[in-house]
């Protein structure tokens, strides 16, 4: 059974893909495939070109910043977690502070009586355990260490922060990419609708395509679903004013 399926797509420069979807929809094995973690086993992913398998993978993935919902959580200095974005700057504290100002998180870490030398984890002694919403934020900035890639990903990696703090680093996020690729995945279409073009997948398949006014008039899947979750916060927004 292919996890995708009649997929046909381009993405340039200096523009923004939002990808939405139930889960299961296929959209972090499409994301994959993009950046060459995946290889299809049908059709072709093209970049600058070029097909993905004619490409040098180091070469590929140096052009490539991505953070996952399924980030990792190393047993590091918070420093070395930023690092690790990028293997060639892992101990280069002047890309840890670049990095971390990208991904809005420098004023958390600063607050830190040890700062970018904090241990993190409880595998050594005096090791802090993190929130989760921080744990994102480190794994966002993670993101940024690669200073030169052509294409940013953020796949739901803001899951654990509430509403407003992911609308902010999103909106920060858009702003930085200048000609670059961008590509979000969110569940939070407070978010995704201010993507240039935006994407609804549903078993494998595009199903809708457009920018999110575009979406709302054609009055589909995402439009219900739009609309389902601002109900949603009208309804809690409500609660608390009552």
């Amino acid at each position: 059974q292919p996890a995708l399926a009649d997929v046909d797509l381009a993405v340039r420069p200096g523009t923004s893909l939002a990808i939405v979807g139930a889960n299961g929809s296929g959209k972090t094995t499409l994301v994959k495939l993009l950046v060459g973690l995946y290889r299809p086993t049908a059709g072709e992913v093209r970049y600058q070109g070029r097909s993905l398998h004619e490409w040098d993978r180091q070469a590929l993935h140096a052009r490539v910043a991505v953070i996952f919902q399924d980030y990792a959580r190393y047993q590091f200095l918070l420093g070395e977690n930023i690092g690790a974005g990028d293997v060639q700057a892992f101990e280069d504290p002047e890309r840890w502070e670049r990095a971390a100002r990208r991904g809005m998180v420098d004023d958390f870490i600063e607050a830190l009586p040890e700062g970018y030398q904090t241990q993190l984890g409880r595998w050594f002694a005096n090791g802090r355990e993190l929130s989760g919403g921080q744990w994102q934020k480190v794994a966002l900035a993670r993101a940024f260490m690669r200073e030169d890639a052509e294409v940013l990903i953020l796949d739901e990696p803001t899951a654990a922060m509430d509403a407003d703090a992911e609308a902010q680093i999103f909106e920060h996020f858009r702003t930085m990419a200048e000609d670059r690729i961008t590509i979000l995945i969110s569940h939070r279409f407070s978010t995704v609708r201010h993507a240039d073009h935006i994407i609804v997948l549903e078993d494998g398949r595009i199903v809708e395509r457009g920018n999110h006014e575009a979406l709302l008039a054609a009055g589909g899947g995402y439009a219900r679903m739009f609309r389902l979750q601002a109900r949603g916060y009208q309804a809690d927004a409500a609660e608390e004013i009552g």
